[in-house]
């Protein structure tokens, strides 16, 4: 009998133990994010303050100056924090974001980290980008670092769009809390992770990727998930193999892969609305969206590519693979060359929607 009132004694211990430890963890957490978001809101603050303060007189050996004056004496007052860098950064953070755009880093719990990161984008486009990427993807600072250096955002087919319907998709996605295609993929993949030879086939490439399977998914981005692999679809009596069928969380589609060595060409599209139309009949389930096909190609062939990524609502999405990083200056001036492309298509396109090239 003692033995039995000992036992539950310990286990009326172990719950008080591990309530206490809930209150306890949870309290930290709360203190944790209000911190962050003081901290946040405090040197925008002090960075709009020493804005005004240099604005004023108009002198840029003043702004100097005045950081250095004005760093000393807060050291003084409130010990390490308050460094010339870090004053400097406050006043960046004061240029770079508006008050919109800070209330909405604090919201989304952004840290200061975080915030000098993104204050490194000059296009206001790009920045508010990375910044709904962040937030609904979980982005760390480390990861968010990396897709900058990558260049995600120019990547993407977003970025291809005239700015009108960047801020337009960009604000379906703050308001939607949801990711739309043109986020999610890219006009170009590095796969330099997969070790693959000078010269390989497309088996030795899906071989590959299935043995990295982890890395390629991180360079797809999150929210996709590995369903097939070869992949078999019949059609009248005929099979059909889709390379890597896929599933995006975040866009509830399946999502189709392609692997091709070489230059894209018009018939692969034919081929991939095949796979997709069996696959929206045969495999999507209730509550899913239509499918999408990513064809991937060793080598980018841009006029072809873009005229069919200029497409809002082509299920179709083609990109150039990287099985070694190429020169990150090449790879800009490359990117720069398509998005400028793809936005005259875009314009010529809408001038003959409108009858006004007449």
């Amino acid at each position: 009998m003692s033995e039995l009132v000992n036992t539950n004694l310990q286990s009326a211990e172990q719950a008080l133990f591990t309530d206490v430890c809930n209150i306890i963890d949870n309290t930290r957490t709360r203190i944790a994010t209000y911190l962050n978001s003081e901290v946040c809101m405090t040197n925008w603050h002090v960075g709009c303050r020493i804005k005004e303060e240099v604005l004023l007189n108009k002198r840029a050996e003043y702004g100097k100056q005045v950081l250095l004056n004005l760093s000393a004496r807060l050291t003084d007052r409130y010990g390490k924090g308050w460094s010339v860098y870090t004053l400097q950064h406050c006043v960046r953070a004061a240029y770079t974001f508006s008050e919109e755009e800070i209330l909405y880093a604090v919201r989304t719990q952004f840290t200061w980290t975080h915030l000098r990161s993104l204050m490194s984008i000059k296009d206001p486009l790009a920045r508010r980008f990375y910044m709904d990427m962040c937030q609904i993807e979980h982005w760390d600072t480390r990861t968010l670092d990396k897709q900058i250096e990558n260049q995600l955002y120019e990547r993407t087919a977003i970025s291809r769009r005239p700015e009108d319907v960047i801020k337009q998709q960009l604000q379906q996605v703050e308001e939607t809390q949801s990711l739309v295609p043109d986020l999610v993929f890219r006009s170009s993949y590095f796969l330099d992770i997969l070790g693959l030879p000078d010269v390989f086939s497309e088996k030795d490439l899906e071989n590959a990727i299935l043995s990295q399977i982890q890395q390629f998914i991180n360079e797809l981005g999150t929210d996709f998930a590995f369903l097939a692999r070869q992949k078999r679809i019949t059609v009248d009596a005929t099979d059909y193999y889709i390379d890597l069928l896929f599933y995006h969380r975040g866009l509830r589609r399946l999502v189709a892969i392609d692997l091709k060595l070489g230059k894209f060409r018009p018939e692969y599209e034919g081929q991939m609305l095949l796979y997709l139309r069996y696959l929206n009949k045969n495999e999507r389930r209730e509550g899913e969206e239509s499918p999408i096909g990513l064809i991937l190609c060793s080598e980018g062939n841009t006029e072809h590519v873009e005229y069919l990524m200029l497409e809002e609502n082509s299920p179709i999405r083609v990109a150039q693979y990287y099985t070694q990083l190429p020169d990150k200056k090449l790879l800009a001036e490359k990117l720069q060359r398509a998005i400028a492309i793809a936005k005259e298509h875009y314009a010529e396109r809408l001038q003959k929607y409108d009858g006004t090239d007449n």
